[in-house]
């Protein structure tokens, strides 16, 4: 199967971030072992779902790691103008589907090329490694990560996650973790506003102590220029309280996004607020006893990606993927989750990330050739004596 006929299988599975993802994986486990690759399973307590993970070539020391993810983002409500779940053509270059871009596109290289991959005579491996529910946290990358470094008597030393950068490497990721603030004050009059505490009034004290610990990780130099912004940010995203203008609200709560350059640590900012928290309901306990404050966790932390230029995986992609550039992102990705593990970690794939989670998702044809004759790059440089 040539790279689109394998998109265009992949794209038909509507498997959800957060659904069993039994059907694209069977399949996907299926076509591998039909070329004789013995893939392994990774899967998830209930056995509804699992990663996969196989290894091409000699079990030797210092492969490569191939990532992707098998879920996608829900269509509903956009207006798709094809069926997303079928692999379009247009006509206009490009193939329409959703996961077309991100990112079964960059899968689909990965299995279009292992043919080649077999038949090469492999210095070093070549490995597969790809996740479920992706889409809603990055749940099973560390798992999948650690089943790699422990289920093979050999060690790869790079991962290469293929997620859409036009083919260009991507260094680094910021951190990223969500919370859902919840404040809990005393209904009452509005003319007694000081006689009662305003779950509103306090959840915008806690807004602005977030909006002012920002600030002043910028003001204290807290930067990283590699990326854009070239700072740890935190947004307040939904704010939800009060029944009428003249009840002291006794519910509030709201939504936040913290993303942390590599320098900055996600734990420490999210410990200083819980202590913040707890000063605020020593306080308003005194005219409420019931008052508090409690911090849910949304979206599980995602750790950030901090790989240097001068990182050897970063020269390698390089030369197999014909472009000397690099840049940041500031989405979250798999790529920390397999550096914490000890793997030299870079993004590359094919695609834009412009087009991800939107209606009418496409990904260029000549993007998913790049993609392809990078990863035949690959099992050529991986081929000779000198690779080390």
């Amino acid at each position: 199967m040539n790279v689109e006929e394998v998109l265009a299988k992949l794209v038909s599975f509507p498997v959800l971030g957060g659904q069993s993802n039994l059907s694209i994986l069977n399949w996907i486990k299926t076509y591998v072992e039909s070329h004789g690759v013995e893939a392994h399973l990774v899967p998830n307590q209930e056995g509804n779902k699992a990663s996969l993970h196989c290894r091409i070539g000699p079990a030797v020391d210092g492969g490569v790691i191939l990532s992707g993810h098998m879920d996608v983002v829900p269509v509903e409500g956009q207006e798709w103008s094809t069926d997303p779940f079928t692999l379009t053509d247009k006509g206009d270059e490009n193939l329409y589907g959703r996961g077309s871009c991100d990112m079964k596109g960059f899968i689909a290289c990965c299995l279009a090329v292992l043919p080649d991959m077999i038949q090469a005579d492999l210095k070093k491996p070549i490995y597969f490694a790809f996740s479920y529910d992706e889409e809603v946290g990055c749940l099973a990358g560390p798992d999948l990560a650690k089943a790699i470094k422990e289920d093979y008597q050999e060690t790869p030393k790079y991962a290469i996650i293929g997620e859409p950068s036009m083919m260009e490497p991507i260094i680094g990721q910021k951190g990223i973790y969500i919370m859902e603030t919840y404040v809990n004050g005393s209904a009452g009059h509005s003319s007694r506003i000081k006689q009662e505490v305003s779950a509103i009034h306090e959840a915008m004290r806690l807004i602005l102590w977030l909006e002012k610990k920002m600030d002043t990780l910028v003001e204290q130099g807290e930067k990283d220029e590699r990326f854009h912004p070239p700072h740890s940010t935190i947004h307040i995203g939904i704010v939800n309280g009060g029944i009428a203008p003249n009840v002291i609200a006794d519910k509030a709560h709201f939504f936040w996004d913290l993303r942390t350059i590599p320098k900055d640590s996600m734990e420490d900012i999210v410990a200083e607020f819980e202590a913040y928290c707890r000063e605020r309901e020593k306080e308003l306990r005194k005219i409420y006893p019931d008052f508090k404050i409690e911090n849910v966790e949304n979206h599980p932390s995602v750790p950030h990606l901090d790989t240097q230029i001068d990182d050897e995986v970063v020269d390698l992609i390089k030369k197999i993927s014909g472009n000397s550039n690099w840049s940041t992102v500031s989405y979250a990705a798999e790529a920390g989750q397999f550096a914490n593990e000890g793997f030299q970690s870079a993004i590359c794939g094919p695609g834009s990330i412009a087009q991800a989670h939107r209606a009418n998702e496409f990904v260029a044809k000549e993007q998913l050739k790049k993609g392809v004759k990078m990863l035949v790059s690959l099992t050529e440089e991986l081929s000779t004596e000198e690779f080390s």
